[in-house]
């Protein structure tokens, strides 16, 4: 188990760095990418220091499915998505390792191709704050 310290994961998870929440709960906490592959594309991680899926305690399982599933009907419903991208990787491209679920707004000509992710830029933390805001809203 990684210390807060070596974790910005779960530093954000133990609120000790800001996000753009959308959804905190006592096992779970997503938010906003500062890099979306596109605007509103949340992660969702686990609360506990967990490094990969097959990692991921039997217990947390369907929580985590759960507020995957509705993570991905709220960006479609909120942001006029015409549905959504989920992935996760484990190990091998993962950027920071503690499990984190990618939920991004797709509409068709977007431009995401395969396995390469552009990425894109909030104008500023008050747009990433509104995009936060809209999907918490749609989260039932």
């Amino acid at each position: 188990m990684a210390s807060v310290s070596e974790c910005v994961f779960c530093d954000i998870a133990d609120g000790e760095l800001p996000a753009a929440e959308v959804l905190r709960d006592e096992e779970f906490v997503a938010f906003l990418d500062r890099r979306p592959v596109f605007k509103g594309h949340v992660l969702l991680i686990p609360r506990r220091h967990v490094v990969t899926l097959p990692d991921l305690p039997a217990e947390l399982r369907d929580g985590f499915l759960a507020h995957a599933q509705r993570l991905a009907t709220a960006v479609v419903e909120e942001l006029g998505a015409q549905g959504s991208f989920v992935a996760m990787n484990n190990v091998v491209s993962q950027s920071v390792p503690h499990l984190h679920l990618h939920v991004v707004p797709r509409t068709k000509g977007d431009g995401l191709r395969g396995f390469f992710w552009p990425r894109t830029k909030y104008r500023d933390d008050a747009e990433m704050i509104d995009y936060a805001e809209r999907i918490a809203a749609a989260i039932p």
